[in-house]
């Protein structure tokens, strides 16, 4: 199962990398866009979590201890961890659909930036970070020791801090329309949070 794994995470992460940066090809003209210190330390946090999530042991053998795992791993953990995963990336790819033109790997407000409240964005004001969330929730789930929970812990932060960012300038930008939307729709979790 090892080697199943060793192969078939970081296989659906690099796929889905590659679809998402040829898909970043025909977006609109941004506007205003967030500040490089944001975005550099958010790409250092998410760096971080993936040398975390796929690096193998013998990278850091001084920190055996991240490769332990809190719960005993089965082959149904790995299963539903790699269901998860998948499940979670496309629902990540769907939102980027939805989003068409006005999607963008930062936080910007592009030319003739337009509010999408229907499919994934009806659910959730952010899904493509629900997706992402679940992805490496399933993703930690499959691996399951303590590097999985750090690099999660590190995934969150990032995705906060850009939810964060991403809701001041749609607030800023539309407005009431933003805020009518935002007291209907949850930012991650339908009807929780």
């Amino acid at each position: 199962m090892r080697s199943f794994y060793a192969f078939l995470l970081p296989a659906l992460w690099t796929a889905f990398v590659v679809y998402w940066r040829l898909m970043s090809a025909n977006v609109k003209g941004t506007r205003r866009f967030e500040a490089a210190p944001s975005r550099i330390t958010r790409l250092i946090l998410f760096l971080v979590a993936i040398a975390l999530l796929f690096l193998p042991e013998s990278t850091f053998p001084w920190l055996t201890w991240l490769y332990e795992s809190p719960l005993v791993p089965s082959e149904w953990t790995f299963f539903g961890g790699v269901v998860l995963t998948v499940a979670g990336l496309l629902f990540s790819i769907w939102a980027r659909h939805q989003l068409g033109r006005n999607w963008s790997l930062t936080v910007t407000l592009k030319d003739d930036h337009e509010l999408i409240v229907t499919g994934p964005y009806a659910l959730v004001r952010h899904p493509i970070y629900t997706g992402l969330l679940v992805g490496f929730l399933g993703t930690a789930i499959a691996i399951m020791q303590v590097r999985s929970i750090l690099a999660l812990i590190l995934i969150l932060i990032a995705l906060w801090t850009k939810i964060r960012m991403e809701e001041r300038l749609m607030r800023d930008h539309f407005g009431a329309q933003y805020d009518v939307y935002s007291q209907r729709v949850s930012a991650l979790i339908p009807y929780v949070f």
